[in-house]
């Protein structure tokens, strides 16, 4: 029988695959929609691989501003996927993640598989004339699904393959899990370290590519012992690895409830201080809600909706005019709130 995170983990890297693969057909035009949000300076050509000779860049020096791992006889229990992927299936699938749509239905003629939920960006431009209150929301959205699935899909694919390993303890104390990763045409190398601090335990996650780089730290973080707190830090790249997004997470086992964010942190950045953030809350009439901050326009939009009913409702004052909600029904359509 399949672990949660065995059915949360495939699910979500069939996404990566299949988000990557509609990405193309509209990156052009989420470039123009989304220019504000990161400003990202253009890619610049790959990196030449490194000659044999030379050394690959390996791990950088442990940070002195965290004390020293500490002993522990079990190993540190891993914060679970929901504390580092927001879950964008359900504003379009319903709770279970059941409904499955194909690319072709998306906009997508080069994706003939079927998949969970395709490109929001897409879903956003194609919706019908009746569903521009829902449509708004979905492209909002879309900007943050499009940063984590494509900018940051070898990282994300690294944090869900640790679950299928067991760890083992080093002679300092701390504890790594060593495993590849494969992703499209290639194969990573990552290794999980995990050790007991005074606070909880410090994650580092090191990930290498065979020729061209060892041991990056691709994102580090922090969580408390009952894992119902923590963050992550992630660096854009290998080939510029500056900070570029911070996950903030909460989490009540007892009721369910959680909230997550990702913060925009590029040292410097007009953007800096932009973020989306997520809330589940099982007991509200609402049970989703999403709040995303445009630090370029000082504006943020709210998003509150029904996970399962699929009814919900948008507010943004710089897009509407005004204060007032903007509600959609079961079928995404534009009706007057109630």
């Amino acid at each position: 029988m399949k672990t949660i995170h065995d059915q949360d983990g495939s699910r979500i890297l069939q996404r990566l695959r299949a988000f990557i693969a509609c990405f193309t057909a509209v990156a052009l035009v989420s470039m123009s929609l989304v220019s504000g949000c990161f400003n990202r300076p253009e890619p610049e050509s790959p990196a030449t691989p490194p000659a044999s000779e030379e050394p690959i860049p390996g791990k950088t020096e442990p940070d002195e501003n965290y004390p020293e791992p500490v002993s522990g006889e079990q190993p540190p229990e891993i914060p679970p996927i929901s504390t580092f992927i927001i879950d964008f299936d359900d504003f379009l699938s319903g709770d279970d993640g059941s409904t499955e749509v194909t690319g072709t239905e998306q906009g997508f003629p080069q994706a003939d598989y079927p998949v969970q939920v395709t490109d929001l960006f897409a879903d956003g431009m194609n919706a019908q004339a009746e569903q521009q209150n829902w449509g708004f929301a979905a492209l909002n959205v879309g900007f943050w699904n499009t940063v984590l699935f494509v900018g940051l899909a070898i990282p994300v694919a690294s944090f869900i393959e640790s679950f299928n390993h067991a760890p083992e303890q080093q002679p300092d104390y701390t504890w790594v899990w060593s495993y590849e990763v494969p992703f499209e045409e290639d194969t990573f190398s990552a290794e999980l370290h995990g050790r007991f601090i005074d606070t909880g335990v410090r994650w580092e996650m090191y990930i290498s590519k065979q020729g061209e780089y060892r041991d990056f730290q691709w994102y580090y973080g922090e969580s408390n012992l009952p894992a119902t707190e923590g963050f992550w830090i992630l660096k854009k790249s290998q080939a510029d690895p500056i900070d570029l997004l911070r996950i903030d997470w909460q989490r009540d086992i007892t009721d369910g409830s959680s909230n997550i964010q990702y913060t925009n942190v590029v040292p410097g950045g007009p953007e800096n201080g932009g973020y989306i953030y997520y809330e589940v809350t099982p007991a509200g009439p609402y049970d989703r809600a999403y709040e995303i901050y445009n630090k370029g326009k000082d504006n943020t939009t709210y998003i509150e909706w029904d996970s399962v009913t699929q009814e919900g409702r948008v507010r943004d004052s710089r897009h509407f005019g005004n204060g007032d909600w903007r509600c959609w029904g079961t079928e995404h359509e534009d009706i007057e709130c109630p």
